[in-house]
């Protein structure tokens, strides 16, 4: 081995770990390794910056533009509620539901997806008795198995095209070319959940319906007398807003309701202010002359909700910059204009200070928030919002508008398929047009651009190059070929889906397919067969994430609300994993080998 080829295989070594231990946001950690390649002359300005400029990585910004105007008109929501209600039984209502959202996610991020019907699957749910947990999982596994399907299913698909084509000089993949493995996968993966998989999910009340029901423990009211001294003070002047465990989330003053509460709001006789949070350090506030605990008190968290504020359900996103710092250290409230009343993990409330808890991706929050939160924060990285709250009239679209969204990508995703455009041509056709006809603005499609993965993308596209010019790649292929060959070709294929779907539960599916591409490239220069099939492997087996809640950001939206454990992907996840390889691995080998 050269200086060069150890020198980038301990740099990625350092970075798999420091994913796998979530020590820092995954786009700025290989992005930063990319730094270190070009700072230390392994790769020159042209190659750095050449993900950048890839077309897989610019068609994935445009997707997101016009995934986003779909998402927007609410019509798929619409069809989909109206689809579920006149389902009877369980199976029943999975198959009717989950049939249709695979079909979906063939052409549209899965990430929105998952984000709009976790909420609408819980209140359906939870209104016919239904545990949450017995639907969520598979709303995560069937968007993931529907992305499969096409070049545009999933940005996984993307990135390795993009790589075949701007790396290797390759054709890439076909709009298409995926659905030979992806359609067998989806069926086989839609049969397992509807029969076994439905049977090993856990019967699991959902975060915020274990509130409603112990709401008693989350609420506390004090009422201000006549001798209380800071009467006429601000709320921090009064020493309300630093509180051991306890958060001020609302005053009641006669007909008004203040919420969120601002450390400028002042205090005034016969206010009734609500507080949640660790109601066993209430003590603390009986001890201050003027304030008397209301024991019988009536309020409850959905009496909270009122004109400007609302309870609000988020998850904690692995990019999430909370997840460094406590709640407090992080200035919560002032960054978001939004209080958190209770955090929940592992499937049960962390019962410690709130201001004291550092948060991890994948912790569900209880927020009350202003009426605008929904609209501000829809498309943040710190968090996925998924609460059952009503759009937003500011989010919501004419139904006119909403059908030329749909009907515009089918037009596209037509023209693609008969070959009159590429991709990347169509969907730049497709949000020029957009904007033109006023459909989204120019703001608009600047804020559904997910950032943060262009730039994980486009940095680990410039990882992959180095590992092709130091032959680290080769030198891998090498150690494989010697390893596997014996045993035969179809050995290698499964021991290339396994190594990228080990990656994949360890770190993120765009970081595994971008360094097993290369790999794949040069094993099948070595053992001279079809590049395609190992591409085709690595693009499936990049994408099956199902074992853990971290391999695949869908799998972390529904971990909180759903109740769920590690142990429950494990448990479900791990038969689905396997069917999915044998399907995928058999039919690449059949066709491509």
């Amino acid at each position: 081995m050269t200086f060069n080829m150890i020198f980038v295989l301990f740099l990625i070594i350092a970075m798999l770990a420091v994913l796998l231990f979530d020590l820092a946001r995954p786009d700025m950690v290989v992005f930063a390794v990319l730094v270190i390649l070009l700072l230390t002359g392994i790769l020159t300005p042209e190659q750095a910056l050449s993900g950048f400029s890839n077309e897989g990585m610019l068609t994935i910004a445009l997707l997101f533009i016009v995934a986003g105007a779909v998402q927007k008109s609410g019509l798929i929501d619409q069809m989909m509620k109206g689809w579920l209600k006149n389902s009877k039984t369980q199976t029943g209502s999975m198959i009717r539901f989950f049939v249709p959202i695979s079909v979906f996610s063939a052409f549209l991020n899965n990430t929105p997806i998952v984000v709009t019907f976790t909420p609408i699957i819980k209140n359906w749910c939870e209104d016919r008795g239904i545990a949450p947990s017995k639907f969520l999982i598979p709303l995560s596994y069937v968007t993931i198995l529907g992305g499969t399907i096409t070049l545009i299913g999933t940005s996984t698909n993307l990135v390795v095209h993009g790589m075949l084509t701007g790396t290797y000089g390759m054709q890439g993949f076909s709009l298409f070319t995926l659905a030979v493995v992806g359609i067998p996968v989806a069926l086989i993966g839609l049969v397992y959940l509807f029969t076994i998989g439905r049977r090993l999910l856990p019967d699991n009340k959902g975060f915020s319906q274990r509130i409603k029901e112990d709401s008693k423990e989350y609420i506390a009211e004090m009422k201000v007398t006549g001798d209380f001294q800071h009467i006429g003070k601000s709320v921090k002047g009064a020493g309300l807003r630093d509180l051991k465990g306890l958060y001020l989330v609302e005053i009641i003053r006669e007909n008004e309701h203040i919420s969120p509460v601002k450390s400028s709001t002042i205090i005034k006789h016969g206010d009734r202010l609500i507080f949640t949070g660790l109601i066993s350090t209430i003590a603390d506030l009986e001890k201050i002359k003027g304030l008397e605990l209301e024991t019988g008190t009536t309020i409850g968290l959905n009496d909270l909700k009122n004109g400007t504020s609302n309870l609000i359900e988020v998850v904690v996103s692995h990019e999430s910059v909370l997840t460094t710092k406590s709640i407090k250290e992080s200035q919560f409230r002032s960054r978001y204009d939004a209080g958190v009343i209770a955090v929940h993990r592992n499937n049960e409330r962390i019962k410690s200070k709130v201001g004291d808890i550092v948060l991890r991706p994948g912790d569900t929050l209880l927020l009350l928030a202003g009426t605008d939160f929904l609209e501000k924060y829809q498309q943040s990285n710190d968090f996925y919002v998924v609460s059952s709250l009503d759009t937003p009239p500011s989010l919501k679209q004419n139904s006119a508008k909403g059908w030329f969204s749909i009907a515009l990508l089918v037009v596209m995703i037509l023209l693609v398929t008969i070959g009159l455009l590429s991709m990347f041509k169509a969907m730049a056709l497709a949000v020029l047009i957009l904007i033109g006809c006023k459909i989204i603005t120019p703001q608009e499609a600047k804020r559904y651009i997910q950032f943060d993965v262009l730039l994980l993308i486009a940095s680990a596209l410039g990882i992959g190059i180095a590992m092709r010019e130091t032959e680290l790649a080769q030198w891998i292929a090498n150690g494989l070929v010697n390893f596997g060959e014996p045993l035969g070709l179809l050995t290698m294929v499964f021991m290339v889906y396994f190594l990228t779907n080990l990656f994949t539960e360890l770190i993120t599916n765009t970081a595994a397919a971008v360094l097993m591409v290369p790999i794949g490239i040069a094993l099948a220069d070595q053992l001279n067969v079809d590049p395609m099939g190992f591409a085709v492997t690595i693009a499936i087996a990049a994408s099956a994430s199902f074992v853990t809640p971290i391999g695949y950001q869908t799998n972390l939206i529904v971990y909180g609300p759903g109740g769920y454990t590690f142990k429950d992907y494990i448990k479900v996840g791990t038969p689905l994993s396997i069917l999915v390889m044998i399907t995928a691995v058999s039919i690449i080998y059949y066709v491509w080998f």
